[in-house]
């Protein structure tokens, strides 16, 4: 029992770094020695120092014969920085408990390993489901050599996004748009298609959170792309690529992205879902009916039978202020 409370308090602590740590994995540690906390980290921006390290840091002398609880098998390889499971070994800890194994072939098993050919005892795949799904970015990268993506629609309630003037501004309400904000700091980048950024020459930044470290702005287009805010505090790099979904997006992958948070338009939607590359979508429904005539969200995906839709399980539903979020998993 307290192996998992334990656990659980790592995995919000590795949290943090969502968004903030690419191309690295964002990891929690926690270090308990008689029972009580002595030491926690997660990994800072920039992907360092490792969540460990900043645990060890904290904990000091009192690390020697604690158990650390790391959401992540501990790294064995030397990068940047030299491997976590030798500063463990180093600070003298007795016990490690693991919620995943690190599939990167640099680590896949030889962290775990080498703890016990220390005489560390090692506990695996505690809160392995719960791990899985924070680290779905890296995993997709080191796995499928692409992000993951998640496809953000905000609609009526009959699944309209814009009237057929065009105006949309605002369908879902203040507090949905603040809720975005928050999702788009808890990715690395935020995608739009070249439409979109001709159109609405949307900031593609996070508001409202003070200082923090901005996306990437990923614009989808073949075509030269219109003047957008510079880089610096107040907006992240502005990447452009074109071409083929599955293409652009192992492009995007090969430049160090784990997470991206699309948010349009219709075509761009559309041809990632044919790709069957949208791991997560999330909707914002509103109480408001635009009608037959009003712009749908995605384009056309040329569908003959139902059977061939694409197909995604409810995850998470909530009320945010008057609308509703909805958060759905590809099957």
């Amino acid at each position: 029992m307290n192996d998992l409370r334990h656990m659980r308090h790592a995995l919000a602590l590795a949290r943090r770094g969502l968004g903030n740590v690419w191309p690295n994995p964002a990891v929690g540690c926690v270090l308990v020695r008689d029972g009580v906390i002595v030491g926690r980290g997660w990994t800072q921006p920039g992907g360092r120092p490792h969540a460990e390290v900043r645990a060890l840091m904290q904990a000091g002398e009192a690390a020697r014969g604690a158990t650390a609880y790391v959401t992540l098998e501990p790294c064995a390889h030397h990068g940047k920085t030299p491997p976590c499971a030798e500063a463990l070994i180093r600070a003298g800890v007795s016990r490690v408990v693991s919620a995943l194994t690190d599939p990167d072939p640099r680590v896949a098993g030889r962290g775990h390993a080498m703890l016990r050919e220390a005489g560390i005892t090692v506990t695996e795949d505690v809160c392995e489901a719960e791990a899985r799904e924070l680290q779905r970015g890296f995993l997709n990268r080191i796995q499928l050599g692409r992000p993951m993506l998640t496809l953000k629609l905000a609609v009526s309630f009959d699944g309209r996004i814009a009237t057929a003037s065009g105006e949309s501004q605002w369908i879902t309400g203040p507090d949905s748009r603040r809720h975005v904000h928050a999702l788009r700091l808890a990715h690395d980048a935020v995608m739009v298609g070249g439409e979109t950024a001709r159109t609405d020459r949307p900031g593609l930044n996070v508001r409202g959170f003070g200082a923090v470290r901005q996306p990437v702005r990923v614009v989808v287009s073949s075509r030269p792309l219109p003047e957008l805010p510079p880089e610096g505090a107040e907006h992240g790099p502005l990447w452009q690529v074109s071409g083929a979904p599955e293409g652009f997006m192992a492009e995007l992958g090969a430049r160090g992205l784990t997470r991206i948070f699309c948010e349009g338009g219709g075509v761009l939607a559309a041809s990632l879902l044919r790709a069957g590359l949208v791991d997560q979508l999330i909707g914002y429904s509103a109480g408001v009916v635009l009608g037959g005539d009003a712009r749908s969200g995605i384009g056309a995906l040329a569908l003959d039978h139902l059977a061939d839709a694409p197909r995604f399980h409810l995850a998470e539903t909530r009320r945010i202020g008057p609308d509703l979020m909805h958060r759905w998993l590809r099957d």
